[in-house]
């Protein structure tokens, strides 16, 4: 099997836009009154969430009603979420065709698929043209992207001269071995791991320049610990979340995720970047 159907493989669910639905209408939502808000729990699929997200976007400074490009986008709730504020059209690129069809439903379910666009593709081969973009990011991407320097060399090609693209990225902190299963990855196989200084390393070969680099470990351990909070006070978990991703086992990936960040063997990690010329 080649790494990319590994990924793909990973991250299938089967029958995830009916798995959504049923959620929705145990939360009491239908298909009419859904909001961005409703669907965050479950298409933020990083640490923090929409939390994360705003961090991230509030340190970028894209042209008013730009074209934003979303690397590994998953089912789009960041590019939903950046149409709607920000004003911006988003185009979005994954290796999950099942996340791609159903975030594009998705889309039409909040009547933004005239702002919002999901392709199917890899993020190291895309089909849109040199500089068709002025600005771009990626949430909790690069850890099944080994080549980082492919990566990086082909989100300058779509970039526009001097165009931010910010990373939110869970990178490696010290030598350990993990625990799996992780959300990104069942077993090593698949985990493409890297450190802060590989990632900048990578940016500046691709014709990045670094303008900011944050360890989010503390924001993601205070996350941690309210999650925990939830569960020691035996809150019934809401119907829509991470949980519909993943399916079972996902209380085991979230534990061992925790777990190494905890040990210090990774962090989620912000890098500002602008594409020099």
């Amino acid at each position: 099997m080649s790494t990319n159907n590994a990924i793909t493989e990973h991250y299938h669910h089967g029958a995830l836009l009916t798995a959504i639905e049923t959620a929705l209408a145990d939360s009491g939502k239908t298909l009419k009154d859904v909001t961005i808000e409703d669907l965050a729990p479950v298409d933020e699929f990083h640490i923090g969430g929409r939390a994360a997200t705003d961090h991230l976007l509030a340190q970028l400074s894209y042209p008013a009603q730009g074209h934003i490009l979303d690397v590994g986008c998953g089912l789009g709730g960041a590019a939903r979420y950046v149409a709607k504020v920000f004003n911006h059209t988003v185009v979005g690129v994954d290796l999950s065709l099942e996340y791609i069809e159903t975030g594009n439903d998705l889309c039409k379910w909040l009547n933004l698929e005239t702002a919002v666009t999901l392709e199917q593709g890899s993020a190291v081969s895309m089909s849109f043209e040199d500089g068709a973009f002025a600005g771009g990011y990626m949430l909790h991407v690069g850890m099944n992207i080994a080549d980082k320097s492919a990566l990086f060399n082909e989100v300058s090609r779509v970039l526009k001269p001097q165009a931010y693209f910010g990373i939110y990225d869970i990178m490696r902190q010290n030598d350990g071995v993990l625990t799996y299963p992780v959300p990104w990855a069942a077993q090593e196989n698949i985990s493409e791991l890297a450190t802060i200084e590989e990632y900048k390393e990578a940016l500046v070969r691709s014709g990045f320049k670094i303008v900011k680099v944050n360890d989010r470990r503390e924001f993601a351990l205070q996350f941690f610990q309210k999650m925990a909070a939830k569960k020691q006070a035996k809150k019934a978990p809401a119907a829509l979340g991470l949980h519909v991703l993943m399916q079972q086992g996902t209380a085991q990936k979230i534990q061992n995720m925790i777990g190494n960040v905890t040990n210090g063997l990774i962090s989620p990690v912000e890098i500002i970047a602008q594409k020099i010329s």
